[in-house]
């Protein structure tokens, strides 16, 4: 089942062709701890193309571009040349653990006053005034 759905969907992780570009033409630079992997052109290579080499990612199951750690980010984007793994970095106290993008689902946030949200709806203070053309 798991072949089915690389063959026909990309957001379950890597297509048959991603698998097989990956394998034919890439290699491992790291993994996050969200199981990610991290790979670029075997041995370094420029892409003649581009002028650089290329910088690709294969998620672990749901396809989430918010799952790519900053320090990954800025390397698939070409911002920093040395990827996270080859780095001693630590995270700082007040940083906070990932969170999924909850957009679309119950848990999404809604603020005070939308529609979608549970409770009632404030009322209105009276501070409005209407544009009134050419007064």
């Amino acid at each position: 089942m798991l072949w089915l759905k690389q063959l026909f969907t990309w957001w379950n992780g890597q297509t048959l062709n991603t698998r097989l570009h990956t394998a034919r033409n890439g290699e491992v630079v790291g993994h996050d701890e969200f199981g990610n992997t991290y790979y670029r052109t075997r041995g370094g290579r420029i892409d003649p193309a581009l002028g650089f080499e290329r910088r690709w990612m294969i998620f672990n199951g749901y396809s989430e571009a918010s799952t790519t750690p900053p320090g990954w980010h800025g390397w698939l984007h070409h911002t920093v040349d040395t990827p996270p793994t080859d780095e001693s970095y630590a995270p700082k106290d007040w940083e906070m653990p990932h969170l999924p993008n909850m957009t679309g689902t119950p848990q999404a946030w809604r603020p005070t006053g939308s529609t979608l949200n549970m409770g009632a709806r404030p009322a209105a203070t009276g501070d409005y005034e209407a544009w009134k053309p050419g007064v």
